[in-house]
């Protein structure tokens, strides 16, 4: 039917992210805010599911990093969500280490539930749940599963972007953000995650 992988939203950019990237590395800083512009709001939801209300401080410093180390990137626009997820990623786990306390998702942007799939009915799932209940349950999915979860529906990788990401390989990651959106379509009482494999949250009847 349709396309599956990342969201069509986030796909409709790479181009234009690809093309602000290049000119960034050639010292266009114009270019450069553009590219931020694009990334930004899903990694900060990427973020404030790793690290909660210290996401804006992690990305500064992620975006520290990227800056520095732009000249290195090689890739498109998909390889530039990837590769900044993984910067943001390190610079999580390193402040968590420093605070000594376990990750654990705390907080996700509103399109949580947007579902990577060929459908986009994640609109209709989203004006029934508000953004302080998907909190508490992604609070409740495992570690691995919400990272999936975040990488695949947040930051629109797929999944062998995630699993670059998160060191693992792509099967690994497909299960574990299939199983935690099950396990969050099961507690919304909502289809479109069955056995066959993730589709969309909220499919409208």
């Amino acid at each position: 039917m349709g396309q599956g992988g990342e969201p069509r939203r986030v796909r409709a950019h790479d181009g234009e992210l690809g093309s602000a990237v290049a000119r960034a590395q050639e010292g266009d800083e114009a270019a450069f805010a553009v590219a931020y512009r694009l990334v930004q709001p899903a990694l900060l939801g990427f973020l404030r599911g790793l690290v909660g209300d210290d996401a804006e401080d992690v990305a500064s410093d992620a975006w520290l990093e990227i800056a520095r180390d732009l000249g290195r990137f090689k890739g498109d626009g998909a390889g530039f969500r990837g590769w900044t997820a993984t910067i943001a990623r390190h610079r999580a786990l390193d402040h968590l280490r420093r605070q000594k306390v376990r990750p654990r998702a705390s907080a996700l942007e509103q399109d949580l539930l947007e579902l990577p799939g060929p459908h986009s009915t994640h609109h209709q799932a989203l004006e029934s749940i508000s953004t302080k209940a998907a909190l508490e349950l992604v609070r409740g999915l495992p570690r691995d599963q919400a990272e999936a979860v975040l990488l695949r529906v947040v930051v629109g990788l797929d999944a062998p972007a995630a699993a670059r990401v998160l060191g693992k390989r792509p099967g690994a990651v497909r299960t574990a953000a299939y199983r935690g959106l099950k396990r969050l379509s099961k507690q919304l009482g909502v289809a479109g995650v069955t056995d066959e494999g993730p589709r969309t949250l909220g499919e409208s009847k």
